[in-house]
C-alpha cells in the first residue's frame, strides 16, 4: 500500500521557520509530480508549493520567496522549507502524490490532480 506521512509541524511565533517532512513507503516521488497543500478551518484546500519528476518547482504567490519545497530521492522523502512564517500560514499541511510526471501550472493547484494523500501536520503561527 501506499502510504504518505507528513512530519514536523509545531507552533511558532511570527517569523519563525519550520521544515516539514513527508516519508513516501510504497511509491516512489522522484518518479511524479509531488505537492504540499493546507487547509484553514472554513476555507478550501489550497496548494502550496509542488515538483516535478525534473524538479521544476511551482510555488502559490502568497508564499513565494518564503517555502521552498525539495526532495531528498535516496529517502523517499519530500520536504517544505518554511520561513519567514506568518499567521495567514496556519494550517494543516497535507502532502500528495499525483499519478503524472509533471506538475502543469494549470493543474498542479488542484486537490484532484493528486492520487494518494498524507493525513497531514498541523502548523499553528502566532503573533
Amino acid at each position: 500500500q501506499v502510504q504518505l506521512v507528513e512530519s514536523g509541524g509545531g507552533s511558532v511565533q511570527s517569523g519563525g521557520s519550520l521544515r516539514l517532512s513527508c516519508a513516501a513507503s510504497g511509491y516512489r516521488l522522484s518518479s511524479s509530480c509531488m505537492g504540499w497543500f493546507r487547509q484553514a478551518p472554513g476555507k478550501e484546500r489550497e496548494g502550496v508549493a509542488a515538483i516535478d519528476s525534473v524538479r521544476s518547482t511551482m510555488y502559490a504567490d502568497s508564499v513565494k520567496g518564503r517555502f521552498t519545497i525539495s526532495q531528498d530521492n535516496a529517502k523517499n522523502t519530500l520536504y517544505l522549507q518554511m520561513n519567514s512564517l506568518k499567521p495567514e500560514d496556519t494550517a494543516m499541511y497535507y502532502c500528495a502524490a499525483a499519478a503524472y510526471k509533471y506538475c502543469p501550472g494549470s493543474w498542479w493547484t488542484l486537490p484532484s490532480y493528486y492520487r494518494y494523500w498524507g493525513q497531514g501536520t498541523q502548523v499553528t503561527v502566532s503573533s
